[in-house]
């Protein structure tokens, strides 16, 4: 079970492109996508999303080698789906310790 953290932090907001401004102004980000529903921001070390939508809270990436497998085994480990949007395929999953990240291969 050879997974990994992404370099992808995501997180939720009204605006977007408010809360893009706040992270370019505040934190140096440089924008890289721009979009009505999703803001891409590129860091030194780490690219945040920023979706339109109510707050879950950050979503690291965790890249594992088969997402309905990790999905499957993680739920029967305590953890919940709090977004599911097969059609990516992506998981939000939360763990029993209030991390929350996305599933991804």
């Amino acid at each position: 079970m050879a997974n990994s953290f992404g370099t992808d932090i995501l997180v939720q907001a009204p605006d977007p492109k408010a809360a893009a401004a706040f992270y370019v102004e505040q934190l140096g980000f440089t924008i890289t996508g721009d979009t009505p529903e999703m803001m891409s921001l590129h860091g030194k070390n780490i690219n945040l999303f920023i979706e339109r939508g109510p707050s879950v809270g950050p979503v690291l990436e965790v890249t594992v080698e088969n997402v309905e497998k990790a999905k499957a085994r993680l739920m029967g480990n305590g953890c919940e789906v709090v977004k599911d949007e097969p059609e990516f395929p992506r998981y939000y999953v939360k763990d029993p310790f209030g991390l929350i990240y996305n599933l991804t291969k």
